[in-house]
């Protein structure tokens, strides 16, 4: 089985910073092998896009509400993957997922992800 766990959420003021981790664990696994991302869900919308990495990490994709202020970086000897958020506006407020799939190429639908973690809240007020 495997688990993903972020942390890291909170409340922030607008034009803060929060940094966003998620832990991989699980047996026979192989974290470095795998394609990681990460989603959002706003009060009554619908799951969104937010990053994603390759199993290097040396590609990155981002929605384009969050290019220049998100960055999403990972340690494959932690089994981590992370997303570093700034300049952060009202509009940011979500439920935040990790996600992972069993592929070294990272996509941008959730349906092409096979793991995910419970989320986290992060609430930005103006």
């Amino acid at each position: 089985q495997v688990q993903l766990v972020e942390s890291g959420g909170g409340l922030v003021q607008a034009g803060g910073s929060l940094r966003l981790s998620c832990a991989v664990s699980g047996r026979t696994f192989s974290f470095s092998n795998y394609a990681m991302a990460w989603f959002r869900r706003a009060p009554g919308k619908e799951r969104e896009f937010v990053a994603a990495i390759n199993w290097t990490g040396g590609r990155s994709s981002y929605v384009d509400s969050v290019k220049g202020r998100f960055t999403i970086s990972r340690d494959n000897s932690k089994n981590t993957v992370e997303l570093q958020m700034n300049s952060l506006k009202p509009e940011d407020t979500a439920v935040y997922y990790c996600a992972l799939r069993l592929s070294t190429d990272a996509r941008t639908l959730a349906r092409d992800y096979h793991y995910w973690g419970q989320g986290t809240q992060v609430t930005v007020s103006s």
